[in-house]
C-alpha cells in the first residue's frame, strides 16, 4: 500500500453516510484512478461495494455510518490515507450458486456472507444433501438451511445457531434453519473447497426459495454451492480493530 493511497469514495444513501462523503471529499479529494474505495455506511452497504468492487480488485476500507459495522472501522476523519496506509488487509473468496428452477431455467447468484435456502408456504421444506457428490442427509425436513462463509458467520448463520469462523479457519458452515427432523443435527463445519448441492424434495408441493446474498430466486428444484476462489476480495481493518480480533471476541459475548 503507498504511504499516501490515492482514494474514492463511496456512501450509502442516508444523510449520515452522504455528510461524511461531503466532508472526506472536501478534505481528501476522490481520484479516479485511486488506490482504495473508502465505504461510508453499514454492513449492508459494505457488502454492495464489495460485490460491485468484484471486477476492479481494488481494497475497501469501510467507516461505520450505519449500525452494527461489524465489517467496517470506527467512523473518523482525521489522518485517513496514514490509517489507510497502515491497515491490515483481509481476503474473502465469495459463494457461487448455481440453481436450477421448476420450469427448467438455469439462474447464478454470488454470496459474499451466505447462501441460504428457504420455504415458500406454511408447509416445511424437504431437502436432499450432497456433499462433494455424496448423499449425506436423505430428508432435512425445516424452514431453510443455509451455507455461510466465516465473513457471513456472525450474520445470519449466527442468529440460526450455526457457529462462528474465523477467517483464516479454511472452512464453510452448513447451518440448518428451525429443523425439525432429523432433530437433533445441528449442521456441519466443512471444508472450504466443499461443493454442495440440495435437491427439493416435492417442489410444487413444497415450494423453495434461494437466496445468494440480495439474489433471491423462487421455485428452485436444484441447488449447487462452492466457494469461488478465483474471486479476491480485499477488506481493509485498522490494526487494533482488526477483523479476526472481532470475529474472536463475539464468541465470549456474555
Amino acid at each position: 500500500m503507498p504511504a499516501s493511497p490515492a482514494l474514492a469514495f463511496s456512501a450509502a444513501d442516508t444523510p449520515d453516510a452522504q455528510a461524511a462523503l461531503r466532508e472526506l471529499q472536501g478534505r481528501y479529494g476522490s481520484a479516479s484512478n485511486s488506490d482504495v474505495i473508502v465505504a461510508l455506511g453499514g454492513d449492508g452497504f459494505m457488502l454492495e461495494t464489495l460485490r460491485g468492487s468484484i471486477e476492479r480488485r481494488q481494497p475497501i476500507y469501510g467507516m461505520n455510518l450505519g449500525t452494527v459495522g461489524f465489517l467496517l472501522n470506527e467512523y473518523h476523519i482525521e489522518q485517513l490515507p496514514e490509517r489507510i496506509a497502515r491497515a491490515v488487509s483481509v481476503k474473502l473468496h465469495p459463494l457461487r450458486m448455481q440453481v436450477r428452477c421448476r420450469d427448467g431455467r438455469t439462474e447464478h447468484g454470488l454470496a459474499i456472507n451466505e447462501v441460504s435456502l428457504f420455504r415458500e408456504t406454511r408447509q416445511a421444506a424437504h431437502l436432499m444433501i450432497e456433499i462433494d457428490g455424496v448423499m449425506r442427509l436423505e430428508r432435512l425436513i425445516c424452514d431453510g438451511v443455509l451455507v455461510a462463509t466465516p465473513a457471513g458467520s456472525t450474520a445470519y448463520n449466527l442468529s440460526a445457531h450455526g457457529p462462528i469462523l474465523p477467517i483464516s479457519a479454511n472452512l464453510l458452515a452448513l447451518t440448518p434453519i428451525s429443523a425439525f427432523r432429523p432433530r437433533r443435527w445441528r449442521g456441519a463445519l466443512l471444508p472450504s473447497r466443499t461443493r454442495f448441492a440440495f435437491n427439493v424434495i416435492d417442489a410444487g408441493k413444497r415450494p423453495v426459495s434461494a437466496v445468494a446474498d440480495h439474489t433471491d430466486i423462487r421455485d428452485v428444484v436444484h441447488v449447487e454451492v462452492w466457494e469461488d476462489r478465483s474471486i479476491d476480495l480485499t477488506l481493509l481493518f485498522d490494526p487494533e480493530h482488526n477483523f479476526e480480533e472481532r470475529i474472536l471476541k463475539e464468541q465470549f459475548v456474555p
